[in-house]
């Protein structure tokens, strides 16, 4: 079975932050995909990714950032699949600057943004998206 969910986070350090998202994402029983990609270093190989994201069989796509990234924002500008952002609580300001970079999406682009940290929270969003068009899914998550 190949992924639905794909996962997207600005640096290796963040990884842990996403614990709770896969575990969870494990207990429903949702394939899914991680990958590092830095926005700011690597542009073009964030909007390659959000650019294929459906030709490749993602439906949902998470996106986990600190540090005012906008790796959400900008993948949100490259598919019309739904975009979930998780901004990382990071620097001096414990995530407020990636809440408002997550948050703050013009007309058109919207991202679904958890709270700081929100990995798992992030999840649950993904499996409810997801279970509009999967009834067993849908089952599972009622128990």
């Amino acid at each position: 079975m190949s992924p639905t969910v794909g996962i997207l986070v600005g640096a290796e350090a963040d990884l842990p932050i996403l614990e709770g998202c896969t575990a969870r994402l494990d207990g429903y029983g949702i394939e899914y995909e991680v990958e590092v990609r830095d926005v700011h270093t690597n542009p073009e190989s964030v909007s390659e990714y959000a650019g294929t994201a459906r030709e490749r069989g993602l439906k949902v796509l998470i996106c986990a950032a600190g540090m005012s990234a906008h790796l959400a924002g900008a993948v949100a500008s490259r598919t019309n699949l739904p975009v979930i952002g998780i901004p990382i609580a990071a620097g001096t300001l414990g995530g407020f600057d990636s809440l408002i970079a997550t948050v703050q999406m013009p007309e058109g682009t919207p991202v679904a943004t958890v709270a700081i940290n929100g990995a798992t929270n992030a999840a649950v969003l993904a499996a409810q998206i997801l279970a509009l068009s999967d009834s067993e899914l849908a089952e599972r998550l009622e128990g």
